[in-house]
């Protein structure tokens, strides 16, 4: 018999680190199992040549300044007991949103996208002022919701396909798990996150976050072991009992908390995942350019662009292997972080969405082919960049640019890393709000409890630690 634990957590992404800070608080003996040898799960980082590349993160949500009580953002700081001054964030400068030529800017400040929309939807805006009213009095991290499409309800309550595809641009983006849509509650989550609240970004990226994370959580007692793969999650009489890893060792614990996903999570127990609940199918592909210049200097102002070239903003898994007609280009050097601190080096990070089945198959078949294929996709996502920014500010020096490095991850990256099937970012398409799975003290917290963005996962944690197992 091994050691026996309050609670196992799979995963040492935010949402586990967030539960397992928050059971060790009040004096739980926390085991964190993760298969990788860095922390972040979805989020985290990685060497190359010396330079250390962010995965997953382009904004931290749910930007507010201190003293709002109720925010997510300021909530999560009191729930874990970490000064905000750990995190270190800082405010983003303006983000664009791109369709076929016509933008929209928003900051942290929302009356300015208020004022963008009324300038350039003036028949539209008592319904989008309606719109925002409404969205306002949702109440995020409440209890399960029925799904019901957001997208219907903004054609219903906007009749404005432009201004419809406006506002799901950046949240499909950066939470749905389903093409073309997502559910109003997620919607509304989301956002208040982006539009109502804003973006920041801390000075060091996200190892910064995670280095406080797993620090806080080191002080309190808390346990973790690296590369330590779960074979199995024990069921007798409908209950989990423990767990048992790759090595053939078993550790048992009263609670098991998983953030793996609910149809990885349900493979380890045995079982078939429900029909209505398969594994999702989006996932993207990411290069990572690092240039010798700052952006700004070459008259980047941008923050982060969500762009489409088609007259409708499409959100599906493409044909081919990128959908070349959208995505999201981050620019981590244009957040305000003062005059004087300055990152090291230009960085422009390019996403687009990806077949995760031609990735997996070109892997599988060639990987000198894939490696090829892989840097080819890097180089053309950049020189997207490069034309869209030129398109944007035609006095830009974009022609001088210096590439020093490039790296991408691809669906088969995700996949390996984090173990989510097809790479899928965001998970299944249905999702488990309260975090109960048909097994007794076996919970789900993370993508799959629809808690998205790295505010949302750490917030999940906290919910499932809050409701399910702290009580008991």
């Amino acid at each position: 018999m091994g050691k026996k634990y309050n609670s196992i957590i799979i995963g040492a992404g935010m949402s586990g680190l967030a539960a397992g800070i928050r059971l060790a608080q009040y004096g739980k003996r926390v085991l964190i199992l993760e298969k990788h040898h860095v922390v972040g799960g979805l989020n985290s980082f990685y060497n190359r040549l010396g330079r250390k590349f962010d995965v997953g993160l382009h904004a931290v949500t749910n930007f507010v300044r201190q003293g709002i009580k109720q925010s997510p953002l300021n909530k999560l700081f009191r729930q874990l007991r970490i000064t905000r001054e750990l995190f270190d964030l800082y405010e983003q400068n303006v983000s664009r949103i791109l369709i076929n030529g016509q933008s929209l800017c928003f900051t942290n400040d929302f009356t300015y996208f208020e004022q963008q929309v009324a300038e350039q939807f003036p028949q539209r805006i008592d319904a989008f002022q309606k719109l925002i009213a409404q969205i306002r009095q949702a109440e995020p991290y409440g209890l399960p919701k029925p799904f019901v499409s957001a997208r219907q309800i903004l054609r219903e309550k906007l009749r404005c396909p432009r201004l419809e595809d406006i506002l799901l641009m950046p949240i499909l983006f950066y939470g749905s798990s389903q093409e073309d849509d997502i559910d109003w509650y997620t919607f509304t989550i989301l956002f208040h996150s982006i539009f109502l609240e804003g973006l920041a970004r801390p000075f060091d990226g996200i190892r910064h976050i995670l280095r406080t994370l797993t620090n806080r959580f080191k002080e309190l007692g808390g346990e973790r072991r690296m590369r330590c793969a779960v074979d199995r999650i024990n069921i007798r009489d409908q209950k989990a009992h423990g767990v048992t890893l790759q090595n053939g060792s078993y550790m048992e614990a009263d609670h098991i908390v998983s953030t793996i996903g609910y149809v990885e999570t349900m493979k380890l127990c045995g079982n078939a995942a429900d029909a209505a609940l398969q594994p999702g199918k989006l996932s993207f592909c990411e290069a990572i350019a690092v240039l010798k210049e700052e952006p700004r200097d070459l008259g980047w102002k941008d923050t982060i662009i969500f762009f489409e070239e088609r007259e409708r903003f499409r959100y599906r898994q493409p044909q081919d292997l990128l959908d070349h007609s959208a995505g999201i280009i981050c620019i981590p050097n244009n957040y305000n972080y003062g005059l004087d601190r300055k990152l090291p080096e230009g960085i422009i990070r390019i996403s687009q969405l990806a077949n995760a089945t031609q990735w997996k198959a070109l892997l599988a078949n060639d990987c000198k082919r894939y490696a090829r294929v892989k840097r080819e996709e890097a180089l053309a996502l950049f020189e997207k960049a490069k034309g869209l920014m030129q398109s944007l500010y035609p006095s830009s020096q974009s022609s001088a640019l210096h590439l020093l490095d490039i790296d991408c991850f691809t669906p088969s990256t995700v996949e390996r890393f984090t173990g989510h099937i097809n790479g899928s970012i965001y998970g299944t398409p249905r999702k488990i709000f309260d975090g109960k799975l048909p097994f007794n003290n076996l919970y789900l917290c993370g993508t799959d409890q629809g808690y998205l963005g790295i505010i949302g996962s750490m917030m999940s944690g906290i919910t499932i630690a809050n409701r399910h197992i702290l009580p008991s």
